[in-house]
């Protein structure tokens, strides 16, 4: 795929994001915007695409915000894909935004963290005050986008905005193990956990639970089920093909 605002790359099951404009802090235009829409319809109608990595372009930023109106975010949340974000650099107002609508956030340590729009007289418009509550708890979101101020990798961990701090250097390496350890799985069970963990989220227990059965006796309909119990039985990695 030809374009100059995002890397779209796949190697084997693991398909590849990168925000290309480093120049500018990697911070999304209208180009960058529709480039990422069409890559996100893209990785859902591939089969073959089990685990998404999105990371920035250069050793500054990740995402350092946005210049459009055009919801980035959206678009990476409606991957049904496990999605890891590999944040490299900043991730500030709808760069954090991004990140927070993937589903497993990794931090260089040299990464930055914040919401600042309420010092441009604004407020968080791409799921800021709603998914940032859902991650970290509402007082302490509250005070991040209250504060406008900007935060460092330790304290991301320690307040669980990111799962895991590692050095700079190291970044990619550690998401492309995780990623390939994730891809290990099973695809149909990969979209369905996440779907499960998804949708929960805005359902009742007693719901949810409903939801978590229905997609656990889906999968006895499919190969993989199969496949995977057969190589439990004969000790010996399973071969799943999203069947």
């Amino acid at each position: 795929m030809s374009s100059t605002t995002v890397i779209y790359t796949k190697k084997e099951n693991i398909a590849h994001i990168t925000l290309n404009r480093p120049e500018m802090d990697n911070i999304v235009n209208q180009q960058l915007a529709r480039e990422m829409d069409d890559v996100c319809c893209r990785i859902n109608q591939d089969d073959d695409i089990y685990v998404v990595v999105i990371t920035g372009a250069g050793d500054k930023a990740f995402c350092g915000g946005s210049e459009v109106k055009m919801n980035v975010a959206a678009a990476v949340a409606g991957i049904d894909r496990p999605v890891i974000a590999a944040i490299n650099g900043d991730a500030l107002g709808e760069g954090l935004e991004l990140a927070l609508s993937c589903d497993i956030r990794l931090a260089s340590d040299k990464a930055r963290f914040g919401l600042p729009q309420l010092a441009s007289g604004l407020i968080p418009v791409n799921g800021g005050t709603q998914r940032l509550p859902r991650l970290i708890g509402k007082g302490k979101a509250l005070e991040l986008i209250l504060t406008a101020e900007t935060i460092g990798a330790e304290e991301a961990f320690e307040i669980g905005l990111v799962s895991k701090v590692v050095p700079h250097q190291n970044l990619a390496s550690e998401a492309e193990a995780l990623a390939q350890k994730i891809a290990s799985q099973a695809p149909i069970s990969l979209r369905y956990v996440k779907e499960a963990v998804n949708k929960g989220m805005d359902l009742t227990l007693e719901q949810g639970l409903r939801l978590e059965g229905d997609l656990y006796f889906l999968l006895h309909t499919t190969a993989d089920r199969t496949e995977g119990i057969r190589a439990f039985l004969e000790k010996r990695p399973p071969q799943f093909k999203g069947e």
